[in-house]
């Protein structure tokens, strides 16, 4: 029996800056006991709340099954440990797998020699056990593995996400720097729209924050495009109740009304993009896009405006992002009465160059960047 079956708790990575979210959104989906840590969160679930969390979660990153928890001082050890285990049970050699390692704290102190020697257990353990031996695919595997070790205390976690959560299936298309799908989940989210006022994107790129809000009024699953999550390869995985809960979320899509969700922006190659990608999802034919220089949008009142613009290189000198920012936050003052706008800025220097006075700021990481989303309320 593994660790998780006697247990019942599951591990969920989730970034720091939307921890709080995140644990709200656990709740709303009946997870128990939750515990807060360093890059994410300990809960308890039975297999329905499983399930349901990896098919409807906007926010996490994976969710890990623990198999087994052990002191762990050597890499020696580590490999008699997982020598030890009957991954028979998990997968096949038909399978292939891979393995991600996060270390801090250990006399083990390089994470690749460490995946790499729990790698060669689970390899050795085939050829002993069955003859044979899996594959490793480093990017599309059919299983991925995890090990934690902190403190010279090592985790190995089955990923029952079957990859990272935020590969929602819609990105066929993108332009340069799309956001994270997560952090776009989470700004739909902190903005608190619910559906009475029209939102709108004046520079939406690829899509995302577009698709989020589609996905979240319409109840479309987060999951929904993916077509496969590791929780298929748990012992205990019971395909009638996964077929139950997928149908049952399923039912729940709502249609989008006309001119409820919209965007523009100034590259025709973006629009394109974003078409195709809101293609891929239920009702995405509703969300209208069009190529407009949001200057020369007539007004955008009693609306909520989400906008990640662009930053950096993209707009050339620190002269030309200022020049830029300050036609946005004009175009806020002069066009947007009535309206409340939120602003993700990967580069929160830029935030006095727009000109108003910030309602809030809230830090939220995507790719590295330090940014800030940014609510401006036009009175």
């Amino acid at each position: 029996m593994f660790l998780y079956q006697k247990t019942n708790q599951y591990f969920a990575q989730l970034a720091d800056d939307l921890k709080e979210l995140g644990i709200a959104e656990l709740l709303e989906l009946q997870a128990r006991s939750i515990r807060s840590v360093f890059r994410g969160v300990y809960f308890e679930a039975d297999q329905a709340v499983l399930y349901r969390i990896n098919y409807h979660s906007r926010l996490l990153t994976r969710v890990l099954a623990p198999l087994i928890h052990f002191p762990c001082h050597s890499t020696n050890y580590l490999y008699k440990t997982a020598m030890n285990l009957d991954w028979a049970k998990l997968f096949s050699p038909e399978h292939t797998f891979a393995i991600f390692a996060n270390i801090s704290n250990s006399k083990i102190r390089h994470s690749q020699y460490a995946a790499l020697c729990l790698k060669d257990a689970i390899v050795d353990w085939f050829k002993e056990h069955c003859n044979q031996r899996p594959s490793i695919s480093r990017h599309e595997p059919d299983v991925w593995i995890s090990l934690h070790i902190e403190n010279d205390r090592a985790v190995i976690s089955l990923d029952t996400s079957g990859g990272s959560l935020h590969r929602r299936g819609y990105r066929r298309q993108t332009v340069e720097a799309p956001m994270q799908e997560t952090v776009a989940a989470a700004i739909i989210k902190l903005t608190e729209w619910d559906g009475q006022k029209p939102l709108y994107d004046p520079v939406a790129g690829s899509g995302t924050l577009l698709i989020e809000a589609l996905m979240s009024y319409c109840r479309i699953p987060a999951g929904y495009l993916r077509s496969d999550f590791g929780f298929k390869f748990l012992p205990d995985f019971d395909q009638g109740l996964w077929r139950s809960i997928k149908q049952a979320s399923d039912r729940h899509i709502r249609p989008l009304p006309a001119g409820l969700i919209c965007g523009s922006d100034l590259f025709p190659q973006a629009v394109k993009a974003c078409r195709a990608n809101l293609a891929c999802l239920p009702y995405g034919d509703q969300v209208h896009m069009k190529a407009i220089d949001f200057k020369k949008i007539d007004s955008l009142e009693n609306q909520v405006i989400v906008c990640n613009p662009p930053y950096g290189i993209r707009l050339g000198s620190p002269e030309d992002m200022a020049f830029f920012y300050k036609e946005l936050g004009d175009f806020f003052k002069q066009r947007c009465k009535g309206s409340s706008a939120f602003v993700y800025f990967g580069d929160r220097s830029l935030i006095p160059h727009i000109g108003l006075k910030p309602s809030w700021k809230k830090p939220i990481s995507n790719g590295g960047l330090d940014g800030r989303l940014v609510k401006f309320e036009m009175y």
